[in-house]
């Protein structure tokens, strides 16, 4: 009889934890969610001006085009290879852009940011990893160049 009291109470608190654990985890990618949503900003143009301003921006920032175009509402570009803050290491960041109008009109942009490193580019060429870039000011210089390119003020924070 003790045996199956014990064998219950096992079961019970391993099912318990499977709970706090799911949480957890849910906690988790919502986090990683946010760190990697994009930066978005809402410009008074067309799509078409918008997405030549952006292109424009990009390439005064250093980016190379890689794909898109203004009927797709999209922009990807990538910065040159530099090097890492180690030796042997390499750099580069990948700008991805999607345009879109919104209800209440104008042009809506949604950058995200991403830094590709790759820690042994003499040992391991073509092993890199990717990740959000959150903290940086170049969000803001790019939306200020496409402003000044779209000869607006500052653009409004789009509401998400």
């Amino acid at each position: 009889m003790n045996f199956r009291v014990l064998i219950v109470a096992v079961f019970a608190l391993a099912f318990s934890g499977c709970e706090s654990i799911s949480d957890t985890a849910s906690g988790v990618r919502e986090r990683l969610a946010a760190r990697s949503a994009p930066k978005v900003k809402t410009f008074s143009s067309e799509l078409r001006p918008t997405y030549d301003a952006v292109r424009a921006a990009a390439i005064q920032m250093g980016y190379t085009f890689q794909r898109g175009g203004p009927a797709q509402g999209e922009f990807d570009a990538i910065s040159g290879v530099g090097a890492g803050e180690r030796l042997g290491t390499a750099r580069q960041l990948a700008m991805k852009v999607r345009l879109r109008h919104p209800l209440s009109g104008g042009t809506e942009v949604a950058i995200r940011l991403t830094e590709i490193l790759e820690a042994d580019s003499s040992n391991r060429a073509g092993q890199a990893t990717e990740s959000p870039l959150t903290d940086t000011p170049q969000y803001e210089v790019f939306f200020e160049r496409v402003s000044g390119l779209l000869g607006v003020s500052s653009p409004s924070p789009s509401p998400r």
